[in-house]
This record gives C-alpha cells, sequence and structure tokens, in this order.
C-alpha cells in the first residue's frame, strides 16, 4: 500500500512540475537549471543533494511567492532525475502587520505546489518565538500580539530625538531574530535562499542595524555589504534581540528551546540574478497558477513587508499636526505629493496615481481613511491614537527630556501634574491615577516607563542608520533624491 501511495504521490508531483514548466519562459527554464547548478554545488556534489537542506523565508510577497515556485520547480526536477532532492524549509514569522491578504497568498502558494503532504518540505510558522506547523486560518496568539506591541512602543521610544519615528523598525529587528534562529531549528539548515535585490538587501541591513542600535546592540563593526554581512550581524544579535529593554527573564525564550542548535552553520545563496522576467512575464504563473493576489498600491510604495500604507499616512499627519503645529492634512498631503513623485519616477501606471490620490488626496478621503487607519491600528496593533502620539514624541527617555514639551501640545491639564510625574517614573510612591495616566498615554506597564526613563535616546549620529520609510519622515518631495521604496510588501 505505501508503495503505491508513493507512487501516486510522485505522479501528482511531476504533474504539478509540468504544469509549473508550461508557465516558465524559455528565459525561466534556463534560470532554473542554472538554480539547479547552484544548488548542487553549494551541496558538494548532486550525489549529495539528499542530504542538503535549505531555507525559503515566506512572506506571501510576489517574489517571494515567485521565488518559492521557482525553488519547488527544482526541487522536483531534481526528484524527477535523481534518486533524492534537497530538503526544503518554508518559514513564516507571524507579525500584526502580516495581512489576511499575505496569508491567503502563502496558503495558495503552499496548495498549487503540492507542498503541504510532501515529507520533503518542512511548512513552519513562528508565532511569539514558537516555532509552529503553518496555519493560515490560526489567529495570531494575543501573547504574541501584546509583546509585539512593547516591542514596538519600546524601539521606538528610544530612538534619537530629534529624528523621525521609524514605526516599522521592529519588524526589521523582529525579523531578523527570526533568521537567525530559524536556521537553527531542528538540526538547521545549510542554505538560506536569497531573492531580494542588492538595493533591497540594503535596506533591510540597514534597517536591522538602525533597530538593533536602538535595542542596545553595538553594529559598529564593518559587515560586508548586503546579505553577505547578514549572518554575522545576526549571530551577533543571537536570540534576544530585545535584551536591553526587559530585566530577566526577559522575553519568552525560542520554543520548544530543545529543538535548536547551539551553532548556525547555513551558508546564503543568492538567487536573485536568476530572477530573469519582468512582472507582466511572471503575473499568468502569479495569478493563474499560484491564485496571488496583490494589493498593487502597497505593492509599488511600501518599504518593507511589514508597513502599512494607511498608518504611515496617518503618522505623517499626526506628526503635522502635534509636533509642528501644522494640519493633520497638510502632513498626509505631503505624503502624497512624495508618493506621487516616487510613483512618477518609477513610471507606474497613471491609474495607480489616480488610486493615490483617491485614497489619501481629498478631504472626504482624509476622514474617513483616518477613522478607518484608528480601527486598523487599534484592532492589529493594539495602539491607541493618544498612545501613537506620545510615541512621537518620545517623553519618557533621558530622565523625561521632552516630557514637559509633550504636555503642553498634547495635555495641558497635566501640567500641574508634571513632578509627580517625574518621582513616578523615578520609582516614588505617588497618586494611583498618575501612575494609571502613564499606563493610558503610553500603552506600557509603568515598570517599563520608568526602564525609558532611565535609558538615553540613541545619539543622533548613530540614528541615521538607513532612511525611514516613505510615511515616517518629512523630506522636501522635490529635494528628495534618493532611491524608491522597494517592491516587496506583505500581499503586494
Amino acid at each position: 500500500m505505501t508503495n503505491i501511495h508513493e507512487q501516486a504521490m510522485s505522479n501528482v508531483y511531476q504533474q504539478v512540475l509540468q504544469r509549473l514548466l508550461s508557465f516558465f519562459s524559455r528565459a525561466e527554464r534556463t534560470a532554473l537549471q542554472l538554480l539547479i547548478q547552484r544548488l548542487g554545488v553549494a551541496a558538494g556534489g548532486m550525489e549529495q543533494i539528499g542530504d542538503f537542506k535549505v531555507l525559503a523565508i515566506q512572506t506571501g510577497s510576489r517574489d517571494s511567492c515567485f521565488s518559492l515556485a521557482l525553488l519547488r520547480a527544482a526541487q522536483l526536477t531534481i526528484a524527477s532525475r535523481s534518486p533524492a532532492t534537497f530538503h526544503l524549509r518554508v518559514a513564516t514569522l507571524r507579525l500584526s502587520s502580516t495581512s489576511p491578504v499575505a496569508l491567503d497568498n502563502i496558503h495558495r502558494t503552499y496548495s498549487a505546489l503540492f507542498v503541504y503532504d510532501d515529507p520533503r518540505v518542512e511548512v513552519l510558522m513562528v508565532d511569539n518565538r514558537e516555532v509552529l506547523p503553518f496555519d493560515p486560518l490560526a489567529p495570531m496568539t494575543i501573547e504574541g500580539r501584546e509583546v509585539e506591541r512593547t516591542h514596538l512602543l519600546m524601539v521606538g521610544h528610544v530612538r534619537a530625538l530629534d529624528g523621525p519615528l521609524d514605526l516599522w523598525d521592529n519588524g526589521y529587528l523582529a525579523t531578523g531574530e527570526f533568521w537567525g534562529q530559524i536556521t537553527r531549528w531542528k538540526h538547521g539548515v545549510d542554505a538560506l535562499i536569497c531573492h531580494d535585490a542588492p538595493r533591497q538587501q540594503k535596506r533591510f541591513v540597514e534597517g536591522l542595524k538602525r533597530a538593533a542600535a536602538k535595542a542596545g546592540h553595538d553594529v559598529s563593526r564593518h559587515y560586508a555589504p548586503g546579505y553577505e554581512g547578514l549572518f554575522p550581524l545576526l549571530d551577533d544579535l543571537g536570540a534576544h534581540g530585545y535584551r536591553r529593554f526587559y530585566s530577566e527573564p526577559g522575553c519568552q525564550p525560542w520554543r520548544p528551546a530543545q529543538d535548536f542548535e547551539t551553532c548556525r552553520r547555513a551558508t546564503l545563496i543568492d538567487m536573485h540574478d536568476l530572477l530573469v522576467s519582468n512582472l507582466e512575464e511572471r503575473w499568468p504563473l502569479l495569478t493563474e497558477f499560484l491564485g496571488f493576489r496583490a494589493d498593487e498600491l502597497a505593492a509599488h510604495l511600501c518599504d518593507n513587508d511589514y508597513s502599512s500604507l494607511p498608518v504611515s499616512a496617518h503618522v505623517r499627519g499626526l506628526h503635522a499636526s502635534f509636533v509642528q503645529g501644522r494640519t493633520y492634512e497638510e502632513g498626509v498631503g505631503e505624503y502624497l505629493q512624495r508618493a506621487l513623485v516616487m510613483m512618477r519616477r518609477k513610471q507606474l501606471p497613471e491609474r495607480l496615481c489616480d488610486q493615490a490620490v483617491e485614497t489619501f488626496g481629498s478631504p472626504v478621503a482624509f476622514t474617513g481613511q483616518r477613522a478607518r487607519t484608528v480601527i486598523e491600528l487599534q484592532r492589529n496593533m493594539g495602539l491607541s491614537e493618544a498612545q501613537l502620539v506620545c510615541l512621537l514624541f518620545a517623553p519618557f527617555v533621558d530622565s523625561g527630556t521632552n516630557l514637559e514639551r509633550f504636555l503642553r501640545h498634547c495635555h495641558p491639564g497635566m501640567m500641574v501634574g508634571l513632578p509627580d510625574l517625574h518621582r513616578a517614573m523615578q520609582g516614588h510612591q505617588v497618586a494611583d491615577q498618575v501612575m494609571q495616566w502613564l499606563t493610558d498615554v503610553s500603552g506600557l506597564p509603568v515598570n517599563l516607563v520608568r526602564a525609558l526613563y532611565r535609558m538615553k535616546s540613541l545619539a543622533v549620529d548613530e540614528g541615521r542608520v538607513a532612511r525611514p520609510a516613505i510615511g515616517d519622515a518629512a523630506p522636501d518631495p522635490a529635494k528628495d533624491h534618493s532611491s524608491v521604496p522597494g517592491e516587496t510588501s506583505a500581499g503586494g
């Protein structure tokens, strides 16, 4: 019976491969052969390929879905020619910003490629540092959502006080920690597959270094550019990327603890140069075979897999109205103008520009979009608008340097309680109402507000590791000649 089942599954895999190949152009078929050669060399020869395991990170973006299809084609092609093929680990990090669209894209891709029941493929996700089988229907755990919210707030509060709020920095740090640990799980992997362009690699590493510096890590030593220097950086971060913020025992340990190897043995295999087709050529494979669905506007404008366009625009509007003394509409308008400059520089279809204007560019759109974004922030991140405004001012670090300014701008009725607020953060006993106000306005327990009070903000020169996301800074669009945002995003 087992032999019959194996033969049946072999026929299924052969059909999947043939259908996959039918969507490949001649250039993509050539790229597939080059990928097979590259994997064979990395394994030490095709005769060793059966003992070789590679890791692919899956975010639900169009590039990660397409790259997995190419990698799966390589795995099944080798299996059709040889007694054995390489093993594949596919892993997803569950974050609050992981959209249902992204999870659906991942699930449809896995189903189309028949990876769920293939013993040569591990399909995993990580929620709150626990490695689990991938389940697109499982909600993110309450504990995981709360821990991520706390991480986001702590990382945001210790930025340079005169610097922009990089709301998505925690995503870089969480992803870096995830990559470093999932390569060590269950005897580890031999290689991490990379499909990011050099520009995307540079942005990720710089974002990770910026976030790591905020979390108290020394990232001053020289690392090789791009992902060539990624593993040394991840090794320096280790399994406790947030230890600056918490006393022992600190964060939840990675689990199951006994399943993690002490040392990493993975190397890097870069396949970006093998992604030879353009988006139009890939679209039939993505949509007809993998069932991919995209938010085109987010796909072209988001800097990373964690950011949300509405939230980025909202942050810009809040910064203008609360910090700069202008209007919310002016801030969102600047966001829109910079977005349009970048979209036209990339020669995107005018319909996408029109969509951006429709989303962010009218008084009616402002009101409705702001209300929807407030709901999104509360639902996905557990953040109220008041807590986000507090984060913009970062009033607790450096012994409360910005506290008086924050109160004058946002909570003038609390000015009379300024001395008591300082006493509370210094650890003295004060009225319960003062303690409750600190918790409500910050979104943090008092012990962590006190920890921030004792911390130094990031020095200005340390904080300028990488350009912030499109919605989190306020450069003049006419003067901004930096590289345009990346093309990967959750669901894009």
